[in-house]
């Protein structure tokens, strides 16, 4: 199974130039989708606006350099390790989910277009990174699932809830469960079941893909141009308006804000983490 390509063996019964046709089509789909989003929401709009707000009120230029350091450091911590996630558990399920979904989509392309027969033998290496792909989506997808969204974690809600927001996390959950089951059924020899198993791994691929516009699938694209202004604005001291981050105890603070020191004292005490104290579990 591990090793063994599932849409070698569909070429049997599914044309090759289908399922790559397939292919194109939802990469397509994830595209106007994605535009469709941005024109719906005004998100490039607002996002360009807010930049050009923010421009107006710097206080220092931002070189080329410094902004091509910034764009590294949002590569590094943003994308590849998440690391606007102060979660551990929520971060560990957002790194397989996202690494799972990259390997699973990348091999899939690989395969069908690479080596879409039986008379291409394919690398033993991308099925059972397809596998690998798979099972860490589904591992990172059902642990948020049922045991770090809002709404259930926190809030007490029931797990099976499901809105229109969920449509990005239950449809890609689904791929991934229903993709494993088809690869297990059609290596057993499995007919009927097999059979099911493909038709619904479609029907939530295409779901997953073609539900862009109604999904939270076009927001991956703005979470790192979003990440990138907003150190932007802090490095050139725009702040997007917000106050600095000030050090109370120290004296050029406490005499421009001279009521510091007259309710909290000459050296004020740590307040502590605040909201992060303790986890939210007050249903």
């Amino acid at each position: 199974m591990f090793t063994s390509n599932p849409f070698s063996e569909l070429s049997a019964s599914v044309p090759t130039m289908v399922m790559q046709a397939y292919i194109i089509l939802m990469i397509l789909m994830v595209i106007g989708g994605t535009v469709l989003d941005m024109i719906h929401k005004k998100s490039a709009q607002y996002f360009f606006e807010n930049a050009k707000k923010a421009k107006k009120s710097a206080k220092r230029s931002v070189d080329s350099g410094e902004k091509a350091s910034i764009a590294v450091q949002v590569l590094v911590n943003e994308v590849l390790t998440s690391g606007e996630f102060c979660n551990v558990k929520r971060r560990l399920s957002h790194l397989l989910t996202m690494y799972g979904f990259i390997l699973f989509v990348a091999t899939t392309a690989i395969m069908i277009f690479a080596y879409p027969t039986p008379a291409t033998p394919t690398p033993a290496i991308l099925p059972l990174l397809w596998h690998i792909g798979a099972l860490m989506l589904a591992i990172g997808g059902y642990w948020f699932w049922f045991f770090i969204r809002v709404d259930v974690s926190a809030e007490g809600l029931s797990w099976y809830r499901f809105e229109r927001t969920d449509l990005f996390v239950v449809s890609l959950l689904t791929t991934a469960t229903f993709g494993l089951i088809w690869s297990f059924t059609q290596s057993q020899g499995i007919a009927g079941w097999s059979t099911l198993a493909f038709v619904l791994f479609i029907a939530s691929s295409t779901m997953l893909f073609g539900g862009v516009y109604w999904s939270k699938f076009a927001h991956m694209f703005f979470k790192p141009a979003a990440a990138f202004q907003k150190r932007v604005t802090k490095a050139d001291g725009s702040r997007e308006n917000l106050p600095l981050e000030y050090d109370l105890t120290d004296p050029a603070v406490q005499a421009k804000f001279p009521d510091i020191p007259q309710y909290m004292g000459k050296n004020p005490p740590y307040m502590g983490p605040g909201i992060r104290r303790e986890s939210a579990n007050h249903y």
